[in-house]
């Protein structure tokens, strides 16, 4: 984010979300109605299974277009291995993963690129396309809108648990289905006009994502700590274990500075900047869309569709978290 800061300014009146505003992707306009949704992502392994990293890694990349509202058009593979260590089985078991997320979003993969590295990264450059007028970004939120999460947290704490073999076989799976899942409800809520608002929740985990929301709409968010969905229980026990992720306490300490805590327990505090990978989306919705919206999420099975608070007015983009035990 510090380096983004330094970029020189884009002024292009095609250019209708650049890095301004942190938000999800790029997003260029073509014509009326379309414009191009652009986005790149990869990291290092975090299972086991190659072929689950894959799937993963590329579910990931494919949800930034899916948070704006866009549906996936194009993706390229983005790959650094070390050819010395990494078997090439392993290497085709990463890029079949990738693959079957790619063909599962309906999106064509058209190529790629791969260079030699110390350790295994793999990602996704996709490009997408959404009607200009339909897009969904982080500076449209609205004072009264809920806010609807559609995972559940704790991704960074399980795969930290698996590094350090604690976390249990079903956490994992849990965890593992949650990463795989694809965020397409996003496109659909965006073509039927019922969100104008959102992003995905990534590595800045649930208060930095909805922190870039507010400071980009210029208004402040309350959310109840105890609504806030949970992979498993076993996520509280592992955070007492101390299985948690360096980035994860960095935005902890981030968030600290624009958030105020009302009896919030420290686990929660933690698993609320919990750095996701994959993670779900985070909807602000305005209250006569609620239903609508909560409809939708159920047909297209969405892990959960929890409302876990609403932006409100601030007169600085402030975070207020409570727990009310609810």
């Amino acid at each position: 984010m510090q380096v983004l800061r330094q970029l020189p300014i884009v002024r292009d009146p095609n250019l209708l979300v650049g890095a301004s505003t942190a938000d999800d992707a790029g997003v260029y306009r073509i014509d009326r109605d379309r414009a191009l949704v652009q986005t790149v992502d990869f990291f290092t392994p975090i299972v086991d299974d190659p072929f689950v990293y894959g799937q993963i890694a590329a579910a990931n990349a494919l949800s930034d277009v899916y948070a704006m509202g866009g549906r996936p058009l194009t993706a390229m593979n983005l790959m650094g291995v070390p050819t010395d260590v990494v078997p090439p089985q392993v290497i085709n078991a990463i890029l079949s993963g990738g693959a079957a997320k790619v063909m599962e979003a309906r999106c064509a993969l058209v190529g790629g690129h791969t260079i030699r590295n110390p350790e295994p990264v793999y990602g996704l450059a996709v490009t997408g396309l959404v009607n200009p007028r339909r897009m969904v970004t982080n500076s449209r939120a609205r004072p009264g809108d809920w806010l609807i999460l559609t995972k559940p947290l704790g991704t960074g704490i399980v795969t930290t648990g698996i590094k350090r073999a604690l976390a249990r076989r079903g956490t994992v799976q849990k965890a593992v289905a949650s990463m795989c899942a694809l965020n397409v409800v996003g496109a659909e809520l965006a073509e039927r006009g019922l969100v104008r608002a959102g992003t995905d929740v990534t590595g800045y985990g649930l208060l930095g994502h909805l922190g870039s929301m507010c400071r980009a709409s210029d208004v402040g968010a309350e959310i109840d700590a105890t609504r806030v969905p949970v992979i498993s229980k076993e996520v509280f026990e592992l955070i007492a274990k101390d299985c948690i992720p360096g980035g994860s306490r960095e935005n902890l300490n981030t968030a600290n500075e624009s958030t105020e805590w009302k009896g919030v327990p420290e686990a929660y505090k933690i698993l609320l900047a919990d750095a996701q990978t994959s993670g779900g989306l985070l909807l602000c919705v305005r209250p006569r869309l609620l239903n609508d919206v909560l409809e939708v999420l159920k047909k297209g099975r969405t892990l959960c569709a929890k409302v876990i608070g609403r932006i409100v007015r601030a007169t600085m983009p402030n975070i207020f978290v409570v727990a009310s035990g609810k």
